[in-house]
């Protein structure tokens, strides 16, 4: 059997992949990046494929037996105009899915953990949210991910075994993306605006934790089953970004605002094609977003070790890091949480 991960060259994909190699498992990265399969992948094999072609995807050999993850995908980051997000996200994301598992048909390969994201869910009707809660997504984004969910339960119903990942921001080594606002204003001593009061949790999951969830749905048979990734215990929005301006020594103050007023006028900027956050990102960001994630702990035996605080103040070392070209801080060095 191999383990053959698709988008495995980026952010969960490494971590993930060192886990399976260090049991001795087999594993094909199936990435349209190749640059970092020395660095990462010592002992995997590295396959070159486009997720949005059909034929690349069908050069990956993929046999009957095959562990498949479904890691790739076009994140909210960088921003995009309203106008090209739909042909942003849905290559990848959606018809990207629907070649994967038309090549795995083929080859009679049944097990897949696939990827999508809690932005499915949309506004927030009941709180903490379960995996249960409406799906209502309010993008291109989250619907291109609905939609691969749509496509799971159908080829469920010819004996696929799909389970599916639904994670919070994901944060870890490897990816700031729009963190990296955040932090140019932490150094810049400049205000740090909040949409509302701050007062409403913000949750966070780490990659690492994200990797074990992949490597115990292996491990579990693959379950039919759907689950939310994230933190547990996420600390409020103003104390979130305190506790990081402390650790940073800066003068940057919290700005609390009118949270409808601010929405507004990301509306009217995002109408004019001036984007400054994507309306998945802002429309939600007062409210209370927390994921339950009780049915990964019953059902595959995963518990988030990693706190959102330590995980923000870890990014923000590794960014740190690369504008002083100091090395940035090991993995080893972000621990689990108590």
């Amino acid at each position: 059997m191999k383990h053959i991960l698709f988008g495995g060259d980026g952010f969960v994909g490494r971590h993930l992949a060192k886990k399976l190699l260090a049991d001795g498992e087999t594993v094909i990265v199936a990435d349209i990046a190749k640059d970092n399969q020395k660095a990462f992948y010592p002992g995997a094999t590295h396959c070159h494929c486009d997720v949005t072609d059909p034929a690349s995807v069908r050069a990956v050999p993929i046999a009957a037996d095959d562990m498949v993850y479904n890691l790739s995908a076009k994140m909210l980051s960088p921003i995009q105009v309203k106008a090209k997000r739909h042909d942003f996200f849905y290559p990848v994301n959606y018809h990207g899915t629907v070649n994967i598992i038309e090549a795995m048909d083929k080859a009679g390969a049944k097990n897949l953990v696939h990827f999508t994201t809690d932005m499915i869910y949309g506004h927030t009707v009941t709180y903490p949210m379960t995996e249960e809660h409406p799906v209502a997504p309010l993008g291109e984004y989250g619907q291109s991910k609905l939609d691969t969910e749509v496509l799971a339960t159908e080829w469920r119903k010819k004996g696929m075994n799909i389970s599916l990942f639904r994670p919070r921001l994901i944060i870890g080594p490897g990816r700031l993306g729009i963190l990296e606002k955040l932090f140019k204003l932490v150094d810049r001593n400049l205000p740090v605006p909040m949409i509302g009061s701050g007062k409403n949790p913000y949750q966070f999951i780490s990659v690492f934790d994200s990797a074990e969830a992949a490597y115990l749905a292996w491990k579990a048979g693959v379950p039919n089953e759907a689950y939310n990734l994230g933190s547990l215990n996420p600390p409020p929005v103003r104390k979130l970004l305190g506790d990081l301006i402390r650790h940073a020594d800066s003068k940057s103050i919290l700005v609390p605002t009118p949270g409808w007023a601010v929405k507004r006028t990301l509306d009217f900027l995002d109408l004019l094609n001036m984007p400054l956050m994507d309306p998945e990102q802002y429309l939600i960001a007062d409210e209370e977003c927390v994921l339950d994630v009780t049915k990964g702990r019953e059902q595959l035996g995963w518990v988030p070790q990693y706190n959102d605080g330590d995980m923000l103040i870890a990014a923000y070392s590794e960014y740190r890091a690369k504008l002083t070209g100091k090395p940035a801080p090991s993995a080893a060095s972000i621990q689990p949480a108590e």
